[in-house]
């Protein structure tokens, strides 16, 4: 779907309106199709305003949003929990079952991100494996061959 028009662009059809304008003269002054002044001049006199409606589906009535707060409150407790630790707590103390793939969309939506650690060593190293020496940081432009 696309994008509303401007916010500012309405209100300056809706001053063009308000001075005494039609839909489609309006609409020629801003460079608009008349079937875009016709439309907005009918949503004028029908609600008051210029604005645009929400598009899109309405936000937070998943079938995880009863259950936030726990969420949150388990990644508070442990901020090193894994998805499907949150999956089986979650399926343990309220019986629902919510693939990791859900609940791991879950948290971005809340804001939480797990970021890696550049240089970072691994949590549980084969011993095989001696750690890798000498990593130094670089900056990106020196990745592209500029000197």
């Amino acid at each position: 779907m696309p994008a509303a028009l401007p916010n500012a662009l309405r209100v300056r059809f809706q001053e063009y309106i308000e001075e005494g304008s039609g839909g489609r003269a309006a609409a020629a002054r801003l460079k608009l199709t008349p079937a875009t002044g016709v439309r907005w001049l009918r949503r004028i006199r029908d609600t008051g305003t210029s604005e645009a409606s929400v598009q899109g589906r309405p936000k937070g009535h998943g079938k995880l949003a009863p259950y936030q707060e726990f969420l949150e409150d388990l990644v508070a407790q442990d901020g090193d929990i894994t998805l499907p630790e949150l999956a089986g707590a979650l399926e343990a103390a309220t019986g629902v079952v919510a693939h990791s793939a859900s609940i791991g969309r879950f948290p971005r939506k809340l804001g939480y991100t797990y970021k890696k650690v550049i240089g970072g060593h691994r949590t549980t190293a084969c011993p095989c494996e001696a750690p890798a020496q000498g990593l130094v940081a670089t900056p990106y432009a020196s990745h592209a061959g500029a000197a």
